[in-house]
Order: C-alpha cells, then sequence, then structure tokens
C-alpha cells in the first residue's frame, strides 16, 4: 500500500514540476498589474506582472506550493517504507 501511495505521489510531483514558480503574486493599489515577489540569489526581488498574464502567475505559485506539500507527503511515506525495510 505504501509503495502505491508512493507512486502515485511521484506521478502527481512530475505532472505539476514543469509549471511552477516560487514567489507570491500580488496587487498593489497602486499599480494596474501585479506585483510577483521571489528571491534571487538570496535576495528578495519584485517584478511587475501585467493584468493579461497575472492569472498565470498566480496559477505557477499555487503549484510550487501544491508541490512543496506533496513533497513532504511523499518524505513521510519514504520515511515509513525506510522503517520497514530496517525491521
Amino acid at each position: 500500500m505504501l509503495k502505491k501511495r508512493q507512486a502515485r505521489l511521484k506521478k502527481d510531483i512530475e505532472a505539476n514540476l514543469e509549471f511552477y514558480l516560487i514567489g507570491t503574486v500580488a496587487k498593489s493599489p497602486a499599480m494596474t498589474g501585479h506585483g510577483l515577489t521571489t528571491k534571487v540569489n538570496g535576495k528578495t526581488v519584485s517584478l511587475y506582472v501585467r493584468k493579461d498574464i497575472a492569472s498565470k502567475a498566480q496559477e505557477m505559485t499555487k503549484r510550487y506550493n501544491k508541490v512543496w506539500l506533496l513533497m513532504q507527503k511523499l518524505s513521510k511515506i519514504n520515511w515509513e517504507l525506510l522503517k520497514l525495510e530496517s525491521e
């Protein structure tokens, strides 16, 4: 059962890897578009995101969060598998 869950999580992670972005997309009252904030070489940088691509940028950041959660679940499964192997 753990192996099946592991395989499913790997598949879900792979499905989201191509189209993700680490960062935060936010709307500023002073701008007509959105701002994307992320870390580059250890420094926080911002990028203006036009209204027409803001939804794409938001979807990319949501996918990153999803991948991160899936990786946490996969790690727990791998831990359980490792414990079983060591018994």
